[in-house]
């Protein structure tokens, strides 16, 4: 096995119940993130990680694989994604299957592209990283970022010596958008994190991504990609 796709997908969802499985635009969130992965032709293989049978047997329809059930170590509030990476590799380790190449893929992100992933394996292979993830620039610098007080409503700069820089000025940032890392799986295995000295990003615009944590966001995004739709 050369590259693997893995989608974590676990049972509890506080803020959005049934989160990854809830119906986005016909279809259940997830079955976007595994017909992506499947329809790039980038993967031996496109496995979710869950604790849920509900979810596994909707993953299943939809063309991923559940060889095996998430531990309840790794199905709480406080495992991190690595964690649950790190199990999936163990786990195929133990069958004598090591993937050179690993994809995590969240659950919730319809706007995720195939064209995308094959731009970021393109990028991880062609300059070596360790990791490769998209990111969108931030719709204002962030130097000029402001801090308030919730009890008296004050405001403060977190950086003051930008408060006359005019924002074209000022330097562009970035931040994860929350859809897929490419990594090596030797790599995580070694250094157990996702983000190291050695990696790089794929950059893509406002209207390929959009954050879900609250259900305004979802309904944002059903908003944001039937507009994409009808280009």
């Amino acid at each position: 096995m050369s590259k693997i796709a893995i989608i974590p997908a676990r049972g509890g969802s506080k803020r959005i119940p049934k989160k990854n499985i809830k119906n986005f635009l016909g279809k259940p969130i997830i079955a976007y993130s595994i017909e992506t992965a499947l329809k790039s032709n980038l993967f031996d293989e496109v496995m979710v990680s869950t604790d849920s049978e509900e979810i596994a047997k909707i993953a299943k329809t939809y063309g991923a694989k559940v060889p095996f059930f998430r531990s309840k170590k790794n199905a709480d509030d406080f495992a991190s994604t690595v964690d649950v990476l790190l199990e999936v590799l163990n786990y195929y380790e133990q069958l004598n299957i090591k993937p050179e190449y690993a994809c995590c893929i969240y659950p919730t992100a319809p706007f995720l592209t195939s064209q995308i992933l094959i731009k970021g394996f393109d990028l991880l292979e062609k300059n070596n990283f360790d990791t490769v993830f998209p990111v969108v620039k931030f719709g204002f610098p962030i130097q000029r970022a402001i801090q308030v007080n919730t009890e008296t409503k004050k405001m403060a700069m977190f950086q003051p010596q930008y408060i006359n820089s005019r924002s074209q000025d000022l330097e562009t940032a970035y931040h994860d958008v929350g859809q897929f890392y490419w990594f090596k799986s030797k790599r995580l295995l070694e250094q157990k994190k996702l983000w190291t000295e050695n990696t790089g990003v794929v950059v893509i615009s406002e209207t390929e991504a959009q954050d879900i944590d609250t259900l305004e966001d979802w309904h944002l995004a059903e908003i944001k990609y039937k507009l994409l739709l009808e280009k």
